[in-house]
């Protein structure tokens, strides 16, 4: 997905992927193996580099628990393929459960405000206005930087930090200093550096991370498979009051995100969808035990199923 977007990693873009071992006349050691296998999987995610919570948790899904010990140890094929496919699998599960939400930075997004006159002047001018704070119809020619700043991942600037090369097009073309321009100027120097950054992210891509939480039902499905967690869900639930639909309702909106529900006050139609689908008739009615055990589970089930064709993100 190209720039001013959300990709979401959740592992399936790598279970489609062919998870045999390259071939190679080196002897596999295990930190040779987890170079191959992150390699891989960036390759896979669009140069995407995991964070090292991801990988640590990877492998104590495939009971790797002495990581130095793995990587000092060497394997034969047969054991360094088995668990190259292992320990990428298991990152897929874990992107499953917690997907990143990330923007694709490749120019495409400048490309269409450069391509049409009008959207770049209209553009300009508001950054122009919005950084002549003094209103003196000039500011220096520095500000181009803060334009950018301005611009953000939305419109498909990518923070300084994760491409440096910023300052070296702005150097280049003379968008530093205290010089002073008009509205004019501006938009004829802004131009060449949006230009050229286009170019560049075009040649390589920039993955920026956005701190957004996934909720796709996994984190349900797992609750759900979990006879003591849900047990502990359902006492929980208990303490409030006698069981029916109003009390499982009012105790997901207050604690809905802990098992991985979106925020209810932000999406009220997913609840009342569910909710519906359950029925009115329990809304007060006191449950026995085990009723009240399967009406959890029900409206647990529901809304899995829904948040796993309709994911949403909790920004």
């Amino acid at each position: 997905m190209a720039d001013g977007g959300l990709t979401i990693f959740n592992g399936q873009q790598i279970r489609v992927a062919d998870l045999s071992l390259p071939e190679s006349d080196v002897t596999f050691t295990g930190a040779r193996l987890l170079d191959v296998a992150d390699s891989k999987v960036s390759s896979l995610l669009y140069g995407l580099s995991l964070p090292d919570s991801v990988k640590s948790s990877a492998l104590k899904r495939v009971n790797v628990g002495d990581v130095d010990g793995f990587r000092c140890a060497e394997l034969d094929r047969q054991e360094a393929s088995s668990k190259f496919k292992d320990y990428v699998i298991a990152i897929a599960d874990e992107l499953e459960d917690d997907p990143i939400a990330a923007s694709i930075l490749d120019g495409n997004t400048l490309r269409l405000f450069l391509a049409d006159e009008d959207d770049f002047a209209m553009l300009a001018e508001n950054l122009f206005t919005d950084l002549d704070i003094e209103d003196t119809g000039k500011i220096s020619k520095s500000e181009i930087r803060n334009a950018l700043l301005h611009m953000g991942v939305d419109m498909g600037i990518p923070p300084f930090s994760e491409f440096p090369q910023l300052d070296d097009i702005l150097k280049k073309h003379g968008a530093e200093g205290e010089e002073v321009v008009g509205q004019a100027q501006f938009a004829e120097l802004l131009q060449p550096v949006l230009q050229e950054l286009a170019e560049a992210l075009a040649e390589k891509h920039v993955l920026v991370i956005h701190d957004i939480k996934c909720c796709n039902g996994s984190k349900l499905r797992k609750l759900l498979g979990d006879k003591q967690q849900l047990n502990n869900v359902l006492e929980k639930i208990s303490l409030d009051g006698p069981g029916n639909t109003k009390l499982v309702r009012d105790f997901l909106k207050k604690n809905g995100k802990d098992l991985g529900l979106p925020i209810a006050e932000a999406n009220q139609s997913i609840y009342d969808e569910v909710f519906l689908a359950v029925g009115h008739e329990k809304n007060d009615k006191k449950l026995e035990n085990d009723e009240f055990e399967t009406l959890v589970k029900e409206i647990l089930e529901k809304f899995a199923d829904e948040l796993e064709v309709n994911p949403v993100l909790d920004i």
